[in-house]
């Protein structure tokens, strides 16, 4: 039986194009567990994979989406039974290995986590990667002392996947919660997920000559990177940690090492890619518990397979606000 995906073709000028088309489960790529998918999401890896590939993807046909939540349908490994619901981020699915823009998927049942019965597979993908991503920062942010008594915590990229959910789960855990943002628009959005200073990028973005400025922030997650990066950590208070996430600001970092020599600045490098098994159940249990559900809600933006092709042009222009849940269903 024939079911819908997303489909990138490349011709052979390099031009790609991503079109809804009918495959069949005989199509799929290797695995010991085959998931009726529910719902994906959209991340800015699925931009890329949508349009050029990034870099990422190398063989075409390729079906996107880095994330996916759905029902297990047939499991050969015997963690897995007909009926269980689970969840699969990271481990380059949907990049090197067909993703979750489909109706039907087929993987290796390492990279599966069962969801928590407190997380509808909805919500799990407005969880996503971005959210699991905001979880293992704040996790880590934790276990390098960070509490709430110690001051703010800002959030760059504030009005994107990593940060919207971050801005929930740290004013749900008492966290004064300040944002950075290019996008004025979005105060009232931010403001109703916990955020309660917002900054204006070109604020914090400017190069500045100084290697240390005010110690302002008990932590940090920096979606950016590059110089907005480098100016951040010259803000940390004493012993404070930012954890990096992302690099929409460039990879490069012009930054000095007097704020880890000086006043003991910790940079915490954040991947959701091979987190281990115990680590993402870890942080799925901690979601169900930390992450303000009507919160979640609120930033849910709705789609299908066919809204994607111009959906992943947008978030690689900065135009997506919160989290784009695909329902592969319809």
């Amino acid at each position: 039986m024939s079911f819908n995906s997303l489909i990138v073709r490349k011709d052979e000028e390099g031009q790609t194009t991503a079109s809804v088309e009918q495959i069949t489960t005989e199509q799929l790529p290797e695995g010991n567990v085959t998931v009726a998918v529910d719902y994906s999401t959209l991340n800015y890896k699925d931009g890329l994979c949508i349009g050029s590939g990034g870099g990422m993807v190398r063989n075409y046909p390729h079906i996107p989406g880095i994330d996916m939540a759905g029902v297990v349908e047939a499991s050969e490994d015997s963690r897995y039974k007909a009926g269980d619901r689970v969840v699969l981020t990271g481990w380059r699915y949907g990049e090197a290995h067909w993703g979750g823009y489909s109706q039907k998927t087929r993987v290796n049942a390492d990279w599966l986590v069962a969801l928590p019965d407190a997380i509808s597979t909805r919500q799990a993908m407005a969880v996503g990667t971005a959210g699991i991503t905001a979880m293992f920062s704040v996790m880590a942010l934790e276990a390098h002392g960070l509490k709430p008594e110690d001051g703010p915590v800002l959030l760059t990229g504030a009005a994107g996947g990593v940060g919207s959910i971050a801005a929930a789960i740290l004013s749900n855990l008492g966290y004064e919660v300040t944002g950075v943002t290019g996008r004025p628009e979005t105060a009232d959005y931010l403001k109703s997920l916990g955020v309660s200073q917002i900054v204006a990028r070109e604020e914090i973005s400017e190069t500045v000559k100084r290697p240390l400025e005010s110690a302002t922030w008990a932590g940090c997650i920096d979606a950016v990177g590059g110089q907005m990066l480098a100016r951040v950590l010259g803000q940390m208070k004493y012993g404070a940690s930012v954890a990096a996430v992302g690099n929409a600001g460039g990879v490069a970092l012009p930054a000095n090492v007097l704020p880890f020599l000086l006043r003991g600045v910790n940079l915490l490098g954040i991947d959701s890619v091979n987190r281990p098994h115990d680590n993402r159940v870890e942080a799925w249990s901690r979601i169900a518990k930390d992450l303000p559900f009507e919160k979640l809600e609120s930033m849910i933006v709705e789609a299908k397979l066919s809204d994607l092709p111009q959906l992943g042009q947008d978030i690689l222009k900065g135009k997506v606000q919160g989290r784009i849940v695909v329902d592969v269903n319809v």
